[in-house]
């Protein structure tokens, strides 16, 4: 049997997938930051949390932070890496909201629009996250999409038959 395909996808879930490590992301993007913060606000076990947050150090998506010399504590924050994860936890929310809490939302994200930019005035607004193509602006659609396997002996539906 061949190996799974090679997907970016797989490996950024190797390193996020695990339970409570995209809800550690979650928690540290709203502000708590600290491990009795994390622990409370994610439910998980605390030995479960502290090999979680070992692991998204390692891996450079949040920096450990001593913020109290006596007795030592840490506080996490986001690297630039663990924040460009934001959109897709915004999307996941989303989509949680459309098709499993059936529109009752349990938090609303604000954006600030363009206000204190020039030109802008749109002010506050509720967030509602969309994927748009960097190149043209537009919205993406699954039918205006193809795929483009980019290693050998892969298609875009599975291996190559040789």
């Amino acid at each position: 049997m061949k190996d799974a395909r090679p997907c970016s996808i797989a490996d950024t879930l190797a390193l996020v997938g695990e339970k409570y490590s995209l809800l550690v992301l979650r928690e540290v993007s709203l502000g708590a930051t600290r491990f009795d913060q994390l622990v409370r606000n994610t439910g998980a076990p605390r030995d479960v949390l502290a090999t979680r947050l070992k692991r998204l150090v390692e891996a450079d998506l949040l920096e450990k932070v001593a913020y109290s010399e006596r007795p030592p504590r840490h506080e996490y924050r986001a690297t630039r890496a663990g924040r460009e994860l934001e959109p897709v936890l915004l999307t996941l929310m989303a989509w949680g909201d459309r098709h499993l809490n059936e529109g009752d939302r349990p938090m609303v994200i604000e954006h600030a629009g363009r206000r204190g930019r020039p030109g802008g005035s749109l002010g506050d607004h509720e967030l509602v996250p969309l994927v748009v193509c960097a190149q043209c602006g537009e919205e993406v659609h699954h039918d205006d999409l193809t795929a483009h396997p980019q290693v050998p002996g892969w298609t875009a539906t599975g291996p190559a038959k040789t």
